[in-house]
């Protein structure tokens, strides 16, 4: 069984690190119910995903936004995009019929407020913050952007959803990080966003599936 559950992850590119920890569980579920990593979580989970629109493609942009909200408090009061990035990419993860269009346009208006937070002192934290609501939406439109294509630093993470999804666990989590100036609350914030994930996925992922 062990070796099934690691064949898998290597058959879909994951991090050896995480490949690593999970050898030290027998089952899939066993290592989704402990793992701490929320962006480990929603790579696999947007690996697995299946076509845009499917149910469970909607669950991991859903999780997404939940862990992109856990960063909001960063975000100063008068810049609103990400939260309507965030509220807009919700409304699709709930089943609303929204364009890749406007989900792209959300999240390119987040993205410039993450721009102009990184480019203000003493703003990383915002800047995180937007750059997760950025990617949640990112995750819903699950597409190539050619501006994303052209930054090198980004680029990895502009083509498919599982990338997006995972981009905003780890943005929400640097966002706290950058605050308390301390890796040791990264960590401490993606095991708070894994345990959110697991209430949204508390199925470990499988290829193929798309749950009612």
């Amino acid at each position: 069984m062990k070796n099934q559950i690691i064949k898998s992850l290597r058959d879909i590119n994951t991090c050896s690190e995480a490949v690593i920890w999970a050898e030290k569980f027998d089952s899939d579920q066993i290592a989704w119910n402990k793992c701490e990593r929320a962006d480990w979580m929603l790579w696999i989970a947007g690996k697995l995903c299946g076509e845009r629109g499917s149910k469970n493609h909607r669950k991991v942009v859903l999780a997404a936004c939940a862990c992109a909200r856990t960063a909001l408090k960063f975000v100063p009061a008068k810049e609103k995009s990400p939260l309507k990035a965030i509220l807009l990419t919700e409304s699709y993860g709930r089943g609303a019929d929204i364009s890749r269009e406007d989900l792209r346009a959300a999240a390119d208006a987040a993205d410039a407020a993450a721009h102009a937070a990184y480019a203000a002192a003493r703003a990383v934290a915002a800047a995180y913050a937007a750059d997760a609501a950025a990617h949640a939406a990112y995750a819903a439109a699950d597409a190539a952007d050619a501006v994303y294509a052209a930054r090198a630093a980004y680029a990895v993470y502009a083509a498919r959803a599982a990338y997006a999804a995972a981009y905003a666990a780890d943005a929400a989590a640097y966002a706290a990080d950058a605050r308390a100036a301390d890796a040791a609350e990264r960590m401490k914030s993606l095991k708070k966003m894994a345990a959110i994930i697991r209430k949204i996925i508390p199925k470990v992922p499988q290829a193929g599936e798309d749950d009612a």
